[in-house]
């Protein structure tokens, strides 16, 4: 998955809000300071260069629709953070909640259940 520039994630947020579009609709949702059309459309241009949107021809124009879903480019996201400030491991993740009292007994009891059904599940 290819990373996004900060406007290319702005731009893709609000695709995956709306769902198929055209770069006027994106546009639409801006307040001020609205951007050019034609910065909008770069966005997309670029959106669909990286693998994120394809399109199809509506009229005279195109209707753009994602291919990456919202969840997965989370994932992904999230797994370089973890690699970049925790060296790939989620149980450094889990022990910083636990330090900084952001995770409590009870959740932490909770989230073991919940990963020993999800492992008798997927047996």
């Amino acid at each position: 998955m290819y990373k996004l520039t900060a406007k290319e994630e702005e731009v893709m947020e609000m695709i995956w809000k709306i769902g198929p579009c055209a770069p006027k609709d994106v546009r639409a949702l801006y307040t001020k300071p609205i951007p050019n059309i034609n910065t909008v459309a770069a966005s997309f241009q670029s959106l669909e260069r990286k693998g994120y949107l394809t399109h199809e021809q509506r009229g005279r124009g195109y209707l753009y629709i994602p291919i990456i879903k919202q969840e997965d480019y989370g994932k992904s996201k999230f797994r370089s953070f973890v690699d970049r400030y925790f060296d790939g491991s989620f149980k450094k993740i889990v022990n910083s909640f636990i330090q900084d009292e952001e995770l409590s007994r009870e959740e932490l009891i909770q989230l073991l259940e919940e990963l020993e059904t999800s492992e008798r599940n997927s047996r």
